[in-house]
């Protein structure tokens, strides 16, 4: 059989070795240029690939064409092999044919990593044979070309969703719905939603599903379905889910007759969205068979990923916090509500559409000091230029630090936390926060050796 990989990153690389060992003749195909560490590991294995282009008799012959997410279906190459009857699928789904595992798979718009990282970090505590992938660490087909686990947790976007055919969660955690992405699905919300829910399409009744019940989009959805799939209602406000709910930092779970109560402040895990994310990755775990002593030590013992509210350092009482995570507006909105101390917010980058305004009552009496850190910072200035008593703007990391430690007081946090894509000034928002976490420190080391 002949499968094509299309685009040669760590999801179809690692695809196009795992079709290899599964006797495909394979060809990856990259319309950009191929980094070399992955051009040697195609050539060990012996695997056909080009770059720059897809030519003209790719897919001539093809059983089955693996893409990467960032290709959208409504690319008139993909329509065309859909509608000569070639299947069309992502690394994940492929992937899916060769584990035994049973799958939690994760999304939301917003806390798929830290809800992933926790889960898989609680069902490792517990002692469970259990592995990471997605769209977190390597690709699970890559993995799967040496080993298996009995258990996968799989962080996954709508773009890989969209791929899937045949892949089935026994539990799946849908964390929230809010806009993103919006230029993929027509700027229709309806649409972005339903490839959420296209996740639970092959589930059945010995499965579960985890859901955020305060947010309409997801509530309705699930009260229409005749799926026989187990559901499994979180909340923050108990009349949402009696049973999974938050009081202060107290999360509260009932479980096969057991009620349970976490408290999230012994944890690293901090605001409001992380008691959801936590709520949803405990139950997860108890699920899988962890027992509640066991998910109370993996709570403690968590460390989440960088990039996600992380404290940087501290100097002069300030305290600077790398969210640079925070990439949509609600995202941001929630990093703002997780401190209650008065803020320096350094934002902006690439705006995606934003609408500050969920963002003001946040904001108002909060903020002290907004710096603008991008190329164009007029919408956001504009936004906040009644609320904010000091805006300041810049182009540097250094810079966007030195104004904070200027302009703030002791006992005051500087919050990296953009409510945009980093691509104006940054490789990513994983350069963006690196290169913030890298200046706090050459401050520390200046301070320590002055």
């Amino acid at each position: 059989m002949k499968i094509v990989i299309l685009g040669a990153g760590e999801s179809g690389v690692g695809a196009a070795l795992l079709a290899a060992k599964q006797g495909y003749h394979v060809m990856v195909s990259d319309s950009g240029s191929i980094a070399l560490p992955r051009k040697t590991l195609l050539s060990q294995a012996g695997i056909r690939y080009e770059e720059g282009k897809h030519s003209s008799d790719l897919f001539e012959d093809v059983d089955v064409v693996v893409k990467s997410p960032g290709i959208p279906y409504s690319l008139p190459m993909i329509q065309s092999l859909m509608a000569n009857q070639v299947p069309v699928i992502d690394e994940l789904e492929f992937a899916s044919s060769y584990s035994r595992g049973k799958i939690i798979a994760i999304t939301g718009t917003n806390g798929k990593t830290t809800t992933t990282l926790l889960t898989h970090h609680l069902l490792k505590k517990g002692g469970k044979d259990v592995g990471l992938a997605g769209n977190v660490g390597q690709s699970w087909a890559g993995q799967l070309v040496d080993q298996d686990h009995t258990w996968w947790v799989l962080e996954v976007s709508s773009f890989q969703i969209e791929g899937f055919r045949t892949l089935k969660p026994s539990v799946a955690i849908l964390l929230n719905i809010t806009p993103d992405h919006l230029d993929r699905y027509g700027y229709q919300m309806g649409a972005y939603a339903e490839a959420k829910f296209k996740l639970m399409d092959s589930m059945d009744l010995h499965d579960h599903v985890i859901y955020f019940n305060e947010q309409d989009i997801i509530r309705q959805r699930v009260a229409s379905w005749e799926s026989r799939i187990n559901r499994i209602p979180i909340a923050w406000d108990a009349a949402y889910s009696p049973s999974h709910f938050v009081t202060d930092d107290m999360l509260h779970i009932t479980w096969q007759d057991d009620n349970m109560v976490f408290d999230l402040s012994e944890t690293n895990l901090r605001g409001k969205h992380n008691q959801i994310n936590a709520l949803a990755a405990i139950q997860a775990a108890l699920i899988a068979g962890v027992g509640e002593e066991q998910v109370r030590e993996g709570l403690r013992s968590f460390v989440n990923a960088p990039h996600r509210m992380e404290a940087v350092g501290t100097f002069n009482g300030i305290r600077f916090i790398n969210d640079s995570k925070g990439t949509n507006v609600d995202a941001t909105a929630y990093a703002l509500a997780a401190y209650k101390e008065p803020l320096i917010w350094i934002a902006g980058g690439v705006d995606k559409g934003n609408d500050y305004n969920e963002l003001i009552p946040l904001v108002k009496g909060h903020v002290s000091h907004l710096i603008c850190l991008g190329k164009d910072n007029e919408k956001l200035k504009k936004a906040f230029e009644d609320i904010v008593p000091r805006i300041s703007e810049t182009q540097s990391v250094e810079e966007a630090i030195s104004l904070a430690l200027t302009y703030a007081n002791s006992g005051e946090t500087a919050l990296l936390s953009p409510a945009c894509a980093s691509f104006d000034l940054f490789k990513n928002y994983e350069d963006r926060g690196d290169q913030f976490r890298a200046a706090v420190n050459r401050l520390a080391e200046r301070r320590t050796s002055s």
